[in-house]
C-alpha cells in the first residue's frame, strides 16, 4: 500500500535524523570553529586636543608645481611628436648656473648632451627612453621623462602634458633610483634607505582639480632582511619622523618625508621596464 504524504514527510525527517546522528558519531564534518578570542578594537586617540589647529603651511613645500615649458611647441598637441631632448635641453635652458661650468651640480649632463645632437640613444646622450601613457585621464599620451644629473648619483623624473596646445610640466622630481612603475594614472618611484631592509616609496596621482601630479603616497617600506644601519646618524631616515633631504636646486612637487601611509598600488603596477617585453600598457618612445 503506498504510503500517504504525511508517510513520506515522516520518512524524510527519519532519514534526515539518522544522517545528522551519523555526521556526530563521526567527528568533525566540516562544520564552523571557533577562531579564539577577538583582539579589542581601538579607536584613534586624539593628542594634545588643546592646541589650536593650524590655518597655514608652515614651509613652502610646492605641492603644486606646474609650469609650461618654454621654446618647445607641440604639433598637432600630439605628445609623441614632440622631441625628449628639445625638452631636456629648453630645462637646461631655463637652469644654466646647474649645468654650465666646472662648478655646476650637474655639469657631466650638461657636457653630455652634445652627444644628443643625433638624438637620444647616440654616444653618452644622458636622455632616458620615453614612455608614453594617459596619466590626466582625457584620452591622450602623456610624457614621462629621466635623465641623469651627473656627476651625482641621482635621476630627474618629469611628466608632461599637453594643455592649450601647450607642453606643461606637471611633476618633477630628483632622486636616486632603485625602480620606477606606472600604476594607473599614478607614477611610483622606488628610492633605497640609509636604513638596511628598507626602501622609500613615493607615489604621484593626477589630480584634476589641482591640474598636477601630486604626491598621494609617501612611505618606507620592508624590502628584506632587517638590519641596523651602519651609520643611522649621518641622516634623518632612521627615525620615522625624519625627513630626507632634498638637492638645492630640484623643484619637488612635495617634500617627501618617511612617515608610513596607506600602501599604493605599486603591488599591481607595471614597471617600465615592462614595454620591452610588449606590455599593452605602457610605451616607450
Amino acid at each position: 500500500m503506498p504510503l500517504s504524504r504525511p508517510g513520506k514527510a515522516a520518512r524524510r525527517l527519519a532519514v534526515v535524523a539518522l544522517l545528522l546522528a551519523s555526521a556526530v558519531g563521526c567527528g568533525d564534518a566540516g562544520g564552523l570553529e571557533g577562531a579564539g578570542s577577538t583582539p579589542t578594537a581601538q579607536g584613534p586617540a586624539r593628542l594634545w586636543p588643546e592646541l589650536t589647529p593650524a590655518s597655514s603651511p608652515a614651509f613652502e613645500i610646492g605641492e603644486v608645481n606646474t609650469e609650461v615649458v618654454k621654446g618647445v611647441k607641440v604639433p598637432g598637441d600630439d605628445i609623441r611628436r614632440v622631441n625628449p631632448v628639445g625638452i631636456v635641453r629648453a630645462e637646461i635652458a631655463g637652469s644654466p648656473g646647474d649645468y654650465e661650468g666646472a662648478r655646476a651640480p650637474y655639469r657631466d649632463t650638461g657636457r653630455a648632451m652634445a652627444d644628443c645632437a643625433k638624438g637620444r640613444g647616440h654616444g653618452k646622450c644622458p636622455v632616458l627612453r620615453p614612455y608614453y601613457r594617459d596619466l590626466t585621464g582625457d584620452g591622450r599620451d602623456d610624457l614621462t621623462l629621466g635623465f641623469p644629473l651627473l656627476p651625482g648619483k641621482t635621476t630627474a623624473v618629469r611628466v608632461y602634458t599637453v594643455e592649450k596646445h601647450r607642453l606643461v610640466q606637471v611633476m618633477a622630481w630628483e632622486d636616486a633610483l632603485s625602480g620606477v612603475e606606472l600604476a594607473g594614472r599614478s607614477l611610483v618611484i622606488r628610492s633605497p634607505s640609509e636604513v638596511a631592509g628598507y626602501e622609500y616609496r613615493l607615489q604621484w596621482t593626477w589630480d584634476r582639480v589641482q591640474r598636477a601630479m601630486l604626491l598621494t603616497h609617501d612611505e618606507m617600506l620592508r624590502t628584506g632582511p632587517h638590519q641596523h644601519s651602519r651609520n643611522p646618524s649621518s641622516s634623518g631616515t632612521g627615525s620615522p619622523s625624519g625627513s630626507r633631504a632634498v638637492p638645492p636646486s630640484a623643484s619637488p612637487s612635495a617634500s617627501p618625508s618617511a612617515s608610513p601611509s596607506a600602501s599604493p598600488s605599486a603591488s599591481a603596477s607595471a614597471p617600465l621596464s615592462a614595454s620591452r617585453s610588449g606590455s599593452p600598457s605602457v610605451s616607450g618612445g
